[in-house]
């Protein structure tokens, strides 16, 4: 009976240093993943998406093209309606563009939500510069209270040639009570 026990000790030391490297490892794997993430949302924009752009000096409107930017507007888990006053429009790459979204508060309670852009093509990021957007900031709406709110934005003339249309989306989302703003 002392073999089965000692042999019992050497079974459980052993497993207790194989969890113990386990841990380590997935320790320094999780410690690794920050950087990873950090580098991964530069190179994707991702950091990006809910800060005003700066516009270049350098910056040229290319008159001799035109692009057609479609809007979409939506909302998840909120008793809002979202909308943009136009559905599109046709601009020349490089000018500056205001268009204007409404939004309203359907319920009878105050409600704070924050709305994430997405684009398409998704690379379309890299030439929008976003001046002024009420996605940079958290929205709070009283009962029933509905407000109009601007983007303004413009995209650079280096877009791809082949680049006829693109659509611009922002979907609203509620923060939940002490959030100041949804981090990317």
């Amino acid at each position: 009976m002392g073999m089965v026990t000692n042999n019992t000790k050497v079974t459980n030391v052993l497993m207790l240093k194989k969890l113990l490297i386990f841990t380590l490892i997935m320790f320094a794997f999780g410690y690794a993943l920050v950087p990873f993430y950090e580098k991964f949302c530069e190179v994707t924009g991702i950091n990006n998406l809910l800060k005003p752009d700066v516009l270049s000096k350098d910056s040229w409107v290319d008159e001799g093209r035109w692009l057609a930017v479609e809007f979409d507007a939506n909302t998840r888990g909120l008793p809002w309606s979202f909308k943009s006053l136009q559905n599109s429009v046709r601009i020349h790459p490089g000018e500056s563009i205001e268009v204007m979204y409404e939004i309203t508060n359907n319920s009878d309670r105050e409600i704070a939500g924050q709305a994430i852009p997405s684009y398409s093509p998704r690379y379309l990021e890299k030439y929008l510069k976003k001046i002024e957007c009420f996605c940079f900031t958290k929205q709070v709406l009283k009962p029933n209270e509905t407000r109009q709110m601007p983007v303004q934005f413009v995209i650079e003339p280096d877009l791809p040639a082949d680049i006829n249309t693109v659509t611009i989306s922002y979907t609203f989302f509620e923060l939940p009570e002490g959030v100041n703003v949804i981090k990317k």
